[in-house]
């Protein structure tokens, strides 16, 4: 029985459906990201919400009334004030000062504005970390981060989160049913892990609970190479150097339980307080891809997810920021917020340019159209002082509107005249793209070639999808899968056991799976699988990977979806079935793949697999999807659409909503099926339209199905 759990908990980050708790021990199998928002999200997903961080503290009193006048004529409904306000609220360890707080609320109310209160926990006061010094992170080289920026904590600091719970219940009992408070914002942005000794010590414990014994630790993790075997579990290393696969995702998985209990912490002290229709989340950073702790995990216990969304240097790749957005809806399979989002420029990136005028109202429809339903600015002031001094902003250190002030309000007015039209609905995909924590850490860990990015092969897969389906979910391997009819896994590098049950009845059922390169090639313990690739779905498919190639060079590739080449991996694939049948071949380029297949398909029960062994140019792979698709009979009215031209679909509540922006440097015309009516021009309706560069519609019907 107990080797039975052991294995639960290490395929969990690749099955979803199980969570991992502060001490390492699996959490009771759950439904995985419920498709119902709680009470307190559907509090936060039923209108359109436009706002941006405020920081009250900053400012003389005297000032608020026209910064918030400000906000009212753009349009703002909610503000986030309070992340990194500690210091103002206990100035003195035991001495806390709220009163600012109530007043600058009671002042955004006046104005038609909401609140968001975030826990000031991700910047400590000077009094916390000079006098209890222990509760300062450690970096990596042994070096501990002193005070003077922000994160400067250990996450796994019994003693810092002592204090975290008392100031978050303080504030909960507060602010709690204050009906101007719609929610909650844990901490910001997640992101130092800690090496000090008693993290060491915490990873050390919560191996020990996980494995049960060394010799289960030992065997998994192959410690007999390189004579590796531990006989203490003292002896366990913590550090961030390159070693053992297994230690590595063990790590990877530890920092996730360490970080869900670092908000646990905070989530327990705000729920034992807070009304229900208050809301609970946390702003995820990293631009969406960081991948230091499993979202999937961390965003469950949480009523909504959100995220912070830049840009950074350059223009927006509407691809990207779309995956991202989709990515972020996938977490918890429900509309999202934005709790950040680039207001023109930032200060952090290698080049500092702001993006062309209108991209920032294009992004932000962008979010809503992907499943948003908030997109707050960060920041709303430019602050005199600190470390981010030069980032954009809406109003200047003058308190006068800088020029994207104008296109905000713009905005402003949009949201107003969309919000009745687009609460209730949401994105609604019949194709997927499946993402494993496990699977990326496990291939980032060894790349065997650094052309291998994770992210650009997942744009790779959804770029078509994209374009020929207008409407693509991103979701964890272990989500549900019914609603489909095609999934497609670009890197599913970690297949255990059960997931390849779950993927098994999915194609048994009916659907259509599609692996990519680098599938199946570990189990949950970062160990090579001893079928080969895919590992566990070998018979599933009637084939198997025989070679794996990290490409110097590109290779031909040609079959029944077209001609074209393969790029930076490739395997060469064996069939074991006269069922199996070879849709793509190499041609010539490498004398090892010559004549092998790079792509195979295997029809079962009702449903079929597909493996893709290579990375395939942009127009074989468009040609490849397109025929997956028709195979699935998964096809979009739209039809395709002119380059630059985005279309978001989203459905729900009797009402079928279109989002259609043209991200290009000149008009589009866009032809539609049906008549719908403009909802930013009321009483128009259309069915062609033309749009100029950054030039958004927002159309709607009725709609039934």
């Amino acid at each position: 029985m107990k080797r039975f759990v052991r294995s639960r908990v290490a395929c969990a980050a690749a099955f979803a459906a199980l969570a991992f708790t502060a001490g390492g021990r699996a959490a009771s199998a759950a439904p995985v990201h419920p498709r119902m928002p709680s009470p307190a999200a559907r509090t936060a997903l039923g209108r359109l919400w436009l706002g941006a961080a405020w920081y009250p503290e900053q400012w003389p009193e005297s000032r608020w009334p026209r910064d918030l006048a400000l906000m009212q004529a753009a349009g703002i409904n909610v503000v986030r004030v309070g992340e990194f306000a500690w210091s103002r609220l206990e100035p003195h360890q035991g001495v806390y000062h709220f009163g600012w707080l109530a007043r600058a609320i009671a002042q955004a109310a006046r104005h038609h504005i909401y609140v968001v209160i975030g826990t000031p926990t991700d910047a400590p006061p000077v009094w916390l970390t000079s006098r209890y010094p222990q509760v300062l992170r450690v970096h990596a080289d042994g070096r501990t981060a002193q005070h003077g920026n922000r994160r400067q904590f250990s996450y796994a600091s019994p003693l810092y989160r002592k204090f975290c719970r008392d100031i978050v219940t303080r504030l909960a009992r507060r602010f709690g049913h204050n009906p101007d408070v719609i929610g909650w914002q844990i901490d910001n942005e997640y992101t130092n892990e800690s090496y000090d000794a008693g993290t060491r010590r915490r990873f050390q414990l919560w191996l020990k609970r996980r494995y049960g014994t060394l010799a289960a630790l030992n065997r998994d993790w192959t410690a007999a190479y390189w004579s590796q075997t531990y006989t203490a579990w003292s002896q366990i290393p913590l550090n961030a150097l390159p070693g053992n696969p297994g230690l590595m995702l063990a790590h990877r998985q530890f920092v996730t339980a360490t970080w869900l209990g670092f908000q646990r912490n905070q989530l327990q002290a705000l729920r034992a307080h807070i009304a229900p229709r208050q809301f609970v989340t946390t702003n995820i950073g990293g631009l969406g891809w960081s991948d230091n702790w499993d979202h999937y995990v961390i965003t469950r216990p949480l009523d909504i997810a959100a995220w912070d969304d830049y840009v950074g240097e350059g223009q927006l790749d509407f691809y990207r920021n779309g995956a991202m957005s989709d990515f972020v809806r996938g977490w918890k399979r429900q509309d999202y917020w934005v709790m950040e989002a680039q207001p023109g420029f930032v200060d952090w990136a290698p080049v500092n340019n702001s993006l062309v005028k209108g991209a920032v109202r294009a992004m932000t429809w962008e979010s809503i159209g992907h499943g948003a339903d908030a997109v707050l600015y960060w920041q709303w002031r430019s602050a005199l002082g600190g470390q981010e001094q030069y980032h954009g902003t809406l109003v200047g250190p003058d308190g006068r509107p800088e020029p994207l002030y104008a296109e905000v309000r713009r905005i402003g007015g949009e949201f107003k005249r969309a919000s009745a039209v687009i609460a209730g609905t949401s994105p609604r995909s019949r194709a997927a793209l499946l993402v494993s924590y496990d699977s990326r850490w496990a291939i980032d860990f060894q790349r065997q070639t650094r052309r291998y990015h994770q992210l650009r092969v997942l744009l790779d897969y959804y770029r078509p999808l994209e374009n020929l389906t207008h409407s693509v979910d991103i979701v964890s391997a272990g989500a549900p899968l019914g609603q489909y009819r095609v999934v497609f896994a670009p890197s599913l590098n970690v297949i255990c056991r059960p997931l390849a049950r779950h993927l098994r009845a999915y194609v048994l059922g009916g659907g259509i799976l599609v692996l990519g390169p680098r599938s199946g090639m570990k189990d949950q313990y970062s160990r090579l699988n001893v079928e080969r690739q895919p590992g566990p779905l070998v018979p599933l498919l009637g084939a198997r990977v025989q070679q794996y190639y990290a490409l110097d060079a590109p290779v031909a590739v040609h079959g029944a979806a077209g001609r074209g080449i393969g790029r930076i991996w490739a395997e060469a694939l064996t069939p074991r079935s006269d069922a199996t049948r070879v849709l793509l071949r190499y041609g010539a380029g490498n004398a090892w793949l010559t004549g092998e297949p790079a792509a195979v398909e295997h029809r079962y029960g009702h449903g079929a697999i597909i493996y893709l062994g290579t990375i395939l140019d942009r127009q074989l792979m468009h040609a490849f999807v397109e025929r997956l698709l028709a195979q699935a009979r998964v096809r979009s009215p739209f039809g395709v659409l002119p380059r630059g031209v985005e279309l978001m679909r989203r459905v729900g509540a009797g009402r079928e909503v279109l989002i259609i922006i043209n991200h290009g440097e000149t008009a589009r015309t866009v032809r539609l099926p049906y008549d719908m009516h403009d909802v930013l021009h009321p009483g128009h309706v259309v069915r062609t339209l033309t749009l100029r560069s950054q030039g958004v519609a927002v159309l709607a019907r009725a709609f039934r199905g």
